[in-house]
């Protein structure tokens, strides 16, 4: 039975059982404790938490998982992969333990003509929790399994939460018995090579406390409502259904595995371990890095990009290693894509850019590759020099952490080099780096920590927002926090956080900033809001200072909006949406959204493109979107089902976890249509002229523009206009002759500065040559050297050195030059010392001199015995470190 089969036949079986089916979520979301989503009932989590009202008592998903924690052991064994599929059924206070492991083992069990997978019943071996009666049970008594084929398992293996304090409850997993020829009889508890666990029914009951690990926390109490999370792998049930030993050999995985082996020529399976870990590498990794990519994930040099870029490298390295010269990426991610894309057809629609973005990666890196290359070359002779034979754990890691190189790489070019690789050093440091890493990620659990004041609130239900229709509200304080804490009242200075039963003010959201305004009361009181965010996503917290009067909870209350303010604000998030289209127009439907910002007058948009605008598009942009503003599109909102709001054309932004109800927002019908929960005009002519004011890379393959709109366009050009007619008047030319007119100006500025530069040179050249005929000699040693006119700079000191070094390189000789750059009351001085062969035959060093005259002109310097060179910033210190030097000859 094919992947995708597997797939839709538990979608089928639990949509028939009266489960809502909820489409994946996207592998990134707003959620601080994890990098990526790595388990089924992540975008549930709000629900489960209290956070928001789930709009269905149950349901059925397949989601797509990411986990990296053990990157390094992929195709190592073949137990790990960093994709994969997590199939599951929910229950929101719905049914629970007893229709759970039933729909579980139906599914199972039942043929194939009844829909479900048909496996023996014999080979499945439940567990559940050590005091978990009910479940035992229901397992033996309702569902008929036989007793002794039932086993009770401790709070390590058999008992979920999420981490933090909050839901949790007992487990029961099911494993498949694979036979003998896998390991030893007596259950999960005795092999779980043999025992492979297929599925996990969490039975969500309790309350837990703080503290860490899987055990080391206290049972608080009962749930309100008790919920099912249940979570069966695909790709577990696709090896049993396939027949087949491992994930890596089922119909997903395979056939990248034979690209590989067609494309380098070796073969996979044929006794070589290392190679059969570098094909597993490159199945695993190509297939993980296109699904990210198609989830709006780029390579770059920290968080989400990082994880990335390592897996596209991996890849890179893994061929490099089996033996193939040649790209390669383009050939795996392709294949990736016609795999993938009968379960997640998102990957078709945007193949032409997950492949240049993990193609342009690849080609990155094999310039990587060229620059560890050489420096790996400068280490290992450096090794040698030093009469070593092992390459240090140091170099090893700084090539790794640093320049991206691969230890194996590394290790393969030592053993070519006649060299060892310290590996025990490499690993302590990687440990290390790791230890560091967990540390910051236990340090950011604290995601869900400071909710616990707003529980109340989220419980009661999300604040009513009337934005989109008013701008004044009456309304109620439900509750006010201050420091931290829930206080009664407030008083003028106070800072403090307002929660409402209803609110016209905008929270920050979807780039949009929050919007400003007031508090009031009939009586006086007046609060200044400042911000708006979100608790749970549901909750507005309204933060702000009292500047009159008391407030105090359960006071009636006049929340408005500063009109200014959020007229601004639409003309900027309506001007993103114009210009987000009108890139599109330009760049093509690659030119995705990958962030943005918008407050009254500016906008700014991220998106994905892996080159910068041209002058042309630039201007072509900027004049589509005020085409747009001109036309004076009518702006309609309107809400309906997310995969109608698709099917209509509406973009959605990646990473962002909608709802099945959406909000649409169109401006001019098919010009722009966008799933968006912000405040816009009612028409385009709104949003006033708009400006690209800037164009820029904020990581690779996505770019920046930056606009004005409104009044704040307005004026940007007319500051414009007013530099132009003064450079015009400065230049008494007409306006549109000041480029031109500049351009000679510039032209003629730089050919001074270099006749500038060139007489410099020859009066420096001129004042070196004299400097021979006034040499003195120390010792045996001719000493040649002084301060040269101003404005040579250490390179310019350098090149004079060398060729009075040459003019007297048959004898022994030091050369020592000063000179002073810049101007003000502190210039650099910058100085040179070099050496002939026969000056370091004595012993004399350019660097041991350096460093002993640096002080004598306030600085210091360093180099190699032939040439050496430092800087100062006291030139009356000349004299004294020249005698300084000559002291040092003489005595050699």
């Amino acid at each position: 039975m094919q992947t995708h089969e597997i797939r839709q036949r538990f979608l089928d079986h639990f949509i028939k059982a009266g489960h809502t089916e909820v489409p994946s979520a996207s592998l990134i979301l707003d959620d601080p404790n994890l990098l990526f989503v790595n388990a089924g009932m992540v975008p549930f989590k709000p629900y489960f938490l209290g956070e928001q009202t789930p709009p269905y008592s149950r349901a059925t998903s397949v989601q797509k998982c990411v986990r990296t924690l053990d990157i390094d052991e992929v195709g190592i064994t073949t137990r790990h992969n960093t994709f994969f599929q997590m199939a599951g059924n929910f229950s929101f206070g719905d049914y629970f333990k007893r229709d759970a492991i039933a729909f579980a083992w139906s599914l199972l069990t039942n043929s194939l003509s009844d829909g479900g997978y048909g496996i023996d019943p014999q080979k499945l071996w439940p567990t559940v929790y050590l005091d978990d009666d009910e479940a035992e049970a229901i397992w033996r008594d309702y569902i008929g399994v036989p007793a002794e084929r039932i086993q009770r398992r401790g709070l390590k293996d058999n008992y979920w939460s999420m981490g933090v304090p909050g839901p949790c409850g007992p487990c029961s997993e099911i494993f498949y018995d694979r036979g003998p020829a896998y390991g030893v009889e007596g259950g999960p508890e005795a092999d779980e090579d043999r025992y492979i666990e297929i599925w996990n029914l969490v039975f969500m009951q309790n309350v837990r406390g703080p503290g860490g690990g899987k055990e080391n926390y206290e049972i608080l109490g009962p749930l309100p409502k008790k919920n099912i999370d249940t979570g069966m792998g695909i790709e577990r049930v696709a090896c049993l259904l396939q027949g087949v030993d491992n994930v890596y050999e089922t119909d997903l995985l395979k056939p990248i595995i034979d690209l590989a082996a067609e494309l380098t020529g070796r073969a996979y399976g044929a006794g070589d371990h290392d190679d059969d870990v570098k094909f597993r590498v490159i199945a695993d990794h190509a297939r993980t890095a296109a699904l990210l990519i198609g989830d709006g994930v780029l390579p770059g040099n920290d968080g989400r990009g990082y994880v990335l870029r390592r897996l596209l490298r991996r890849v890179v390295r893994s061929v490099r290693l089996l033996g193939a010269d040649k790209p390669t990426m383009g050939a795996f991610i392709n294949l990736v894509i016609d795999t993938m894309s009968p379960s997640y057809p998102n990957l078709a629609t945007q193949r032409k850019h997950i492949v240049d973005v993990a193609v342009g990666e690849e080609a990155s890196f094999s310039k990587t590759l060229a620059a560890g290359s050489k420096l790996f070359a400068d280490a290992a002779a450096a090794t040698k020099a030093a009469e070593r034979t092992t390459l240090s754990g140091s170099d090893a890691f700084t090539l790794h952490d640093t320049y991206g190189f691969p230890i194996d790489l590394t290790l393969e070019m030592a053993a070519e080099a006649g060299l060892t690789v310290d590996q025990e050093g490499f690993t302590t440091l990687m440990a290390e780096q790791k230890k560091r890493a967990k540390a910051d990620a236990t340090a950011r659990k604290t995601g869900h920590a400071d909710m616990s004041i707003y529980r109340e609130f989220l419980d009661r239900g999300p604040t009513d927002f009337t934005g989109f229709d008013e701008l004044i509200s009456e309304a109620k304080v439900l509750g006010l926090v201050a420091d931290g804490a829930r206080v009664q009242s407030a008083t003028p200075g106070q800072e403090l956080v307002v929660v409402l039963d209803r609110t016209p003010l905008y929270a920050e959201a979807g780039g949009q900033m929050a919007d400003v305004g007031t508090i009031t009361t009939g009586d006086g009181v007046r609060l200044r809001v400042t911000d708006v965010q979100k608790a749970g996503k549901s909750v507005w917290l309204h933060k702000v200072v009292v500047d009159e009067g008391e407030i105090a909870e359960g006071d009636e209350v006049i929340a408005a909006v500063d009109q200014q303010w959020r007229h601004g604000a639409t003309q900027g998030h309506s001007g993103t949406h114009m210009v987000h289209a009108a890139l599109r127009e330009v760049l093509g439907p690659s030119a995705t959204q990958a962030g943005s910002l918008n407050r009254p007058g500016y906008l700014r948009f991220d998106f994905h493109s892996g080159k910068p605008l041209s002058e042309s598009q630039r201007r072509e942009i900027e004049e589509i979107s005020n085409a747009a503003v001109e036309a004076n599109y009518p702006v309609h909102t309107f809400e309906t089902g997310q995969t109608e709001a698709k099917s209509m054309g509406a973009i959605a932004l990646f990473g962002e976890n909608y709802g099945d109800q959406v909000r649409v927002v169109e401006i001019g019908g098919p010009f722009s249509m966008e799933l968006c929960g912000g405040t816009h005009v009612a028409s385009s002519a709104q949003i006033g002229p708009v400006t690209l004011i800037g164009e820029s890379s904020v990581g690779s393959g996505v770019r920046r523009v930056e606009a004005y709109v409104g009044m704040d366009s307005f004026r940007y050009l007319s500051k414009e206009r007013a530099l132009l007619a003064g450079l015009a008047s400065s230049l008494k030319v007409p306006s549109d002759e000041v480029p031109g007119r500049v351009e000679q100006l510039v032209t003629r500025l730089r050919d001074a500065e270099k006749e500038v530069e060139r007489l410099r040179e020859e009066s420096a050249r001129a004042a070196a040559s004299g400097l021979i005929d006034a040499a003195v000699t120390a010792g045996s040693t001719l000493i040649v050297g002084g301060r040269l006119p101003d404005g040579i700079d250490g390179n310019g000191l350098r090149t004079l050195a060398a060729d009075l070094r040459g003019k007297v390189a048959d004898r022994s000789a030091v050369v020592a030059l000063f000179s002073s750059v810049g101007d003000g009351d502190a210039p650099k001085v910058p100085f040179v010392v070099a050496t002939t062969d026969a000056a370091r035959a004595l012993g004399i060093k350019a660097g041991d001199i350096v460093k002993e005259i640096g002080g004598f002109v306030g600085g210091r310097g360093g180099g190699k015995p032939d040439l050496a060179q430092g800087s100062g910033t006291d030139a009356a210190g000349i004299d004294a470190a020249m005698a300084r030097l000559r002291e040092l000859v003489r005595d050699r």
